[in-house]
């Protein structure tokens, strides 16, 4: 993966990519650049406190559209609407290159972190919502291009955002070297997830019974083809399930199959809480550098849970192809609402991906 430290001009980035430069990764800070540092933000040009733009429903706005080869390396946004649930209304797109299609196109809330349209304060080393109460959104996922970058706000809510801040930071310079993958975001849902009916068995039985031996009708975060590494991902569970009983949302394998291969995968785990780095059912909020529970739900484990692992020192890497799947209860049992936002880099052309209508974006009521 592209360290956000690395010197992105010649022999500095073959040193990183080879493990020469010593230290780990605030070394890098030290080596002299000779990259431009650049910016993109919403700034009054008249000279004003106007420091922000609105966007009328409906409508696009272009924050960045940048010439040349360069990196993208932190991006700040901060939006003030009073559309209820604009937090996934409001869409994120990016284009590198001269692609068509978008290799980022996320609801701007989940882009950075969390979903069911909330903010919360809380910290990773890649995405952060900061204090007023989760408001501002940060990005340090580095962000290579070639040729031509461009990072546009999609307002397909009713009603306008009164004022949109932003910082789009990134550094300019002559050329990109090769074997820089492009950075890529997607947003699923499904809603509910397709599991079974509880009636006429025992809890033990729906929570942790059954057969799970192939993969099939996982919840999937990520299918993508090409040669690359996926970097992480957040997942947002809606517990559907209405009990007295032990109503624990997890039990769910986590199962990555690379390259096409069969099950059992390379890479199998063992419950939900153990690939998102926790243990014993957890419903304490945490967050740290590479994982976290954002919102652990309530009694009971109801109601709406946020979790995110990211990949940082331990990238999943793929020649061909990735399926990142996770079981949605032991055996794929629940039917819960499942919404995620995958991370990844790889090479262009990347498989085309669209979005769900906004309709169906929409969180459920608590």
């Amino acid at each position: 993966m592209l360290s956000k430290y690395s010197n992105l001009n010649g022999k500095g980035v073959r040193d990183r990519m080879e493990g020469l430069l010593p230290g780990g990764p605030l070394m890098g800070i030290a080596r002299l650049r000779s990259a431009k540092r650049k910016r993109y933000s919403s700034w009054d040009r008249t000279g004003g406190n106007k420091d922000f733009v609105s966007v009328k429903a409906g409508e696009t706005y272009t924050m960045a559209d940048i010439s040349g080869a360069g990196c993208i390396n932190h991006i700040w946004i901060t939006i003030s609407s009073e559309e209820e649930h604009y937090l996934r209304k409001v869409l994120l797109k990016m284009n590198w290159d001269e692609e068509t299609k978008p290799s980022v196109l996320v609801p701007v809330g989940d882009f950075f972190g969390l979903g069911h349209a909330v903010t919360r304060n809380f910290i990773s080393f890649p995405l952060t919502m900061s204090p007023q109460d989760g408001k501002a959104f940060n990005c340090f996922f580095p962000m290579p291009f070639a040729r031509k970058a461009s990072i546009q706000i999609i307002n397909e809510g009713e009603k306008e955002i009164k004022s949109l801040y932003y910082y789009i930071d990134y550094e300019s310079f002559s050329a990109l070297d090769d074997g820089w993958g492009r950075f890529h975001a997607q947003w699923r849902r499904e809603n509910p997830c397709d599991g079974i009916s509880d009636l006429g068995m025992s809890n033990e039985e729906y929570q942790f019974g059954g057969q799970s031996l192939t993969g099939k009708g996982n919840y999937v975060i990520l299918e993508a083809e090409g040669k690359g590494h996926y970097v992480g991902c957040n997942l947002n569970v809606h517990n559907l399930r209405k009990t007295k009983e032990f109503n624990w949302y997890g039990e769910g394998d986590d199962m990555i199959f690379i390259d096409g291969e069969p099950f059992p995968p390379s890479l199998h785990g063992t419950g939900t809480e153990d690939y998102f780095n926790m243990a014993w059912c957890p419903q304490q909020e945490y967050h740290s550098l590479y994982h976290g529970l954002v919102l652990p739900g309530g009694p009971n484990w109801s109601g709406k849970i946020s979790l995110y692992r990211f990949h940082i020192e331990d990238p999943v890497s793929f020649e061909k192809s990735i399926r990142v799947t996770i079981e949605h209860g032991h055996a794929n049992h629940r039917s819960d609402d499942y919404s995620s936002t995958a991370y990844w880099y790889q090479t262009e052309p990347h498989q085309p991906f669209d979005i769900l209508p906004v309709e169906k974006r929409l969180p459920l009521p608590d």
